[in-house]
């Protein structure tokens, strides 16, 4: 979904990469680089792109590569803390004379995930384990506020200030855990 643009919001386009491998006219592969905005942390870091074992972009965003007819090797992650590197995507990509191939990359929503890299659209690996992480976290922050609640209105066992004891809030947790 986030998606930034290199320089002032033009495509990027880069010099051909590699030694050509055909004869005819050129041709290129579009690649978009995506983040989700819960991972917003992500835009920190700049994927590198790697054709052909050359790195030809860096960034989110789209780049065009112009890149000589036949088969080509696209490797992208994104450099991180721990691990140094997440989200690795490995593609072979043919390229016809005059085509300009079409390709989205989409950063995991988990470190410990590979990258999603194909013709667009492209999922978001591990959106699943990571709506369920929030949904557990939800429930807990509930519990522990709705258990808090219910020990101040009993009316019993509250302090000076209004706020529950810790023989109040223990009686609420017990009754929560069984």
């Amino acid at each position: 979904m986030y998606e930034q643009q290199p320089g002032a919001g033009q495509p990027g386009t880069y010099p051909p990469a590699g030694p050509p491998q055909g004869g005819g006219a050129g041709g290129a592969i579009a690649v978009t680089l995506k983040y989700h905005p819960i991972g917003f942390l992500l835009g920190l870091f700049k994927p590198p792109v790697h054709l052909n074992g050359h790195e030809v972009a860096t960034g989110w965003g789209r780049h065009v590569i112009p890149v000589q007819p036949g088969q080509h090797h696209l490797h992208i992650h994104v450099p991180y803390l721990l691990p140094s590197r997440i989200g690795n995507a490995d593609l072979a990509v043919p390229v016809q004379p005059g085509q300009t191939v079409e390709l989205e990359y989409r950063a995991p929503m988990v470190a410990f995930m590979n990258g999603a890299l194909g013709a667009p659209p492209q999922k978001y690996p591990g959106m699943a384990v990571t709506i369920v992480l929030l949904v557990i976290a939800l429930i807990i922050l509930l519990c522990v506020c709705g258990g808090f609640i219910a020990a101040a209105t009993s009316g019993s066992g509250s302090s000076s200030m209004g706020l529950p004891t810790l023989d109040a809030a223990r009686t609420v947790a017990t009754g929560l855990l069984c």
